[in-house]
């Protein structure tokens, strides 16, 4: 069975280009948010195996979404994708508790193992 899911992101772009990367393995979107705040009202109701989460989103940010979905679900499974890359962000979104990090411009190859080693946390 595949794995659920679940990409945030203001850029249509990047849902597109990880349909392609994405095509022909596991990995199955099931829902796609614009912003944090509907991110955070679906995660419930999707109940993805994995979250893709962008950091730059009109609204509130990728580390603001990824901590209050992580409040209310702390076994969920976050993998930060953005261009931003600096060190204070990253040490961030590892004392968050997301799981992984992955750059733009993203590369099939880097987002997969990104997820595996997503994955294999609980």
């Amino acid at each position: 069975m595949g794995k659920r899911l679940m990409v945030v992101d203001d850029s249509r772009v990047i849902e597109m280009q990880m349909q392609k990367l994405l095509a022909g393995t596991d990995y199955e979107i099931v829902a796609y948010c614009r912003d944090g705040e509907e991110a955070i009202d679906r995660y419930g109701e999707v109940d993805p195996d994995l979250v893709t989460m962008d950091i730059i989103m009109p609204g509130i940010d990728g580390l603001e979404t990824a901590e209050a979905i992580l409040k209310d679900y702390p076994f969920a499974r976050i993998v930060m994708v953005s261009s931003l890359a600096y060190d204070d962000t990253i040490n961030e979104a590892d004392n968050i508790g997301v799981k992984a990090f992955v750059y733009k411009p993203l590369e099939r190859e880097m987002l997969l193992e990104a997820f595996e080693k997503a994955m294999a946390q609980s």
